[in-house]
C-alpha cells in the first residue's frame, strides 16, 4: 500500500489560535449596537429555552394552576346533563382557581334529572348555572371538564376553551392547556392528581401546601370516580385506586351515604321493569325498546339493570322522548366495544350521533330521520334492532 503526501501551507500547530484570533477580529469589527443586539438575542434564546423546559417539567396540576392565575375569572363548563364525575371535576377546578384568587362559575347545558345526580348536587350544595346559548356563558375564558368539545347549547361550536380536562376519546383541545387521558376511568382521578401536584391537603390534615380539600370536595371526587367506574369494577386504571386512597381520609361518610342512596322515582322503576320484561335476547346480547319515556336518564339505568342478567354480556336499551330516540349501551364482553357498536349502528342515519368507551356508550337520533326524512330511506324499529345485534356481533 502506498501513501501520497499532500503539501500543507502554513503551520498546523498554529491553526487553532489563528481561527480564534480571526473570530475575535470579526467580533471586534461589529458595530456596538449590532453586538449588543446579538448578545441580547443569545441571552433571550437561553432564557426562553430555560423557561420552556421549566414550564413543561412542571406537573400538570401546577401548570393548570399557573394558567388559571393569569385570568381574573373563568367559566368551568360541564357536559350536557352533568353526572357526578363532571360535577366533581368542576368543583376541583374551582378549588384550584380559588387558590390563586380566580373567580370560577360552574355552568352546564341540559338538565340534572337522574336521581343520583340530583342528590349529588343537593347534598353537596353545589352552585351550578344552566345555560342554553353561548351568550349565557359567564366569562370568555372557558375550561371544559369531562368532555373535550363544547356541545349541547346554541353557539357551542363557536366556543374555544382555554383548557380541557377529560378522559373521553375526542380531538378537542384547549388553547392554553389540554390533558385528555383516555386510559383513565374517570376525569375526577385527574383532578385528584392535580391537587396532589400542588401539595393540597385534606381539611383535617397538616399539609405543607396552601390548598385544603374540604370534606365536600373529597366526597364529591370519590363518588365521581365510583360512579364512572361502577364502584371501581369497570374501566379502572391503577390511578383510580390511588386517587381513592388519597381521598379516603378526607371524605364525609354521611354525605357519601346520602348521595349513594337517593330515592328512586316511579317512572324510573317503570322503565327498568319494561326493560326486564320486554327485552329481546340473542345469544349473549340483549336489546330493548322501552317506548315513550318522560325521563331519559332512566334509559342508562335500565341498561345497567339488564347487565345483571345471567349469560348477558352486552345490552342496548333505547326509548323515545320529544321526537328523539336515546340509546344507552353496556358491555362486559371483550369482543364488544360499545362506543363503536353504537356508532356503526347509526352510521347511515342523518343527524344521528353515538359513541363512548369500550364498556359503555350512548347516542341520539331523530325519529323523523329514522323514518326516512332527508337523504335516507329510513328503517323500522325491528330493522334497527337487527342492526344493533349485528353491530354487537361484529357483523356491521
Amino acid at each position: 500500500m502506498s501513501y501520497r503526501s499532500v503539501p500543507i501551507d502554513g503551520p498546523v500547530v498554529g491553526a487553532t489560535p489563528l481561527v480564534t484570533e480571526s473570530l475575535a477580529d470579526s467580533i471586534r469589527s461589529l458595530e456596538p449596537l449590532v453586538l449588543s443586539l446579538l448578545v441580547l438575542a443569545v441571552v433571550g434564546l437561553v432564557l426562553g429555552g430555560w423557561w420552556v423546559v421549566r414550564w413543561f417539567r412542571r406537573p400538570p396540576g401546577a401548570r393548570l394552576r399557573r394558567m388559571l392565575a393569569a385570568h381574573d375569572e373563568v367559566t368551568v363548563l360541564m357536559h350536557p346533563n352533568p353526572d357526578p364525575d363532571a360535577m366533581s371535576c368542576a368543583m376541583g377546578v374551582a378549588r384550584i382557581a380559588d387558590s390563586v384568587e380566580t373567580d370560577a362559575t360552574l355552568q352546564y347545558s341540559g338538565e340534572i334529572r337522574h336521581q343520583e345526580n340530583r342528590a349529588f348536587r343537593t347534598v353537596l350544595d353545589l352552585d351550578l348555572e344552566s345555560i342554553e346559548a353561548s351568550s349565557q356563558l359567564a366569562t370568555d375564558p372557558v375550561v371544559l371538564v369531562d368532555h373535550n368539545t363544547p356541545r349541547g347549547f346554541t353557539g357551542a361550536q363557536t366556543v374555544e376553551p382555554i383548557a380541557v380536562v377529560d378522559h373521553h376519546p375526542g380531538n378537542g383541545a384547549g388553547t392554553q392547556f389540554t390533558d385528555v387521558r383516555t386510559d383513565y376511568g374517570a376525569a375526577s382521578t385527574i383532578i385528584v392528581e392535580y391537587l396532589t401536584d400542588i401539595d393540597a391537603s385534606m381539611a383535617d390534615e397538616d399539609g405543607s401546601g396552601d390548598v385544603q380539600v374540604s370534606p365536600e370536595l373529597a366526597t364529591g371526587l370519590l363518588y365521581g370516580i365510583q360512579s364512572d367506574t361502577n364502584h371501581l369494577t369497570n374501566g379502572c386504571s391503577r390511578a383510580e385506586f390511588d386517587a381513592c386512597a388519597a381521598l379516603f381520609s378526607g371524605i364525609d361518610e354521611d354525605l357519601l351515604d346520602r348521595i349513594a342512596n337517593p330515592q328512586v322515582s316511579d317512572d324510573v322503576l317503570q322503565v327498568k321493569a319494561t326493560a326486564i320484561t320486554e327485552k329481546r335476547i340473542e345469544g349473549p346480547f340483549a336489546v330493548c325498546d322501552v317506548g315513550e319515556i318522560g325521563n331519559v336518564d332512566a334509559i342508562p339505568q335500565a341498561a345497567d339493570e339488564l347487565m345483571h342478567l345471567e349469560g348477558v354480556t352486552a345490552v342496548v336499551v333505547y326509548g323515545e322522548h320529544d321526537g328523539t330516540i336515546h340509546l344507552s349501551g353496556r358491555s362486559r364482553d371483550d369482543r364488544v366495544h360499545m362506543g363503536e357498536t353504537l356508532r356503526h349502528a347509526i352510521s347511515d342515519i342523518p343527524m344521528a350521533s353515538a359513541g363512548g368507551h369500550a364498556r359503555m356508550g350512548g347516542g341520539q337520533l331523530s325519529v323523523d330521520h329514522m323514518n326516512g326524512i332527508g337523504p335516507s330511506d329510513g328503517i323500522s324499529r325491528a330493522e334497527f334492532e337487527e342492526r344493533l345485534f349485528s353491530a354487537m356481533a361484529g357483523e356491521r
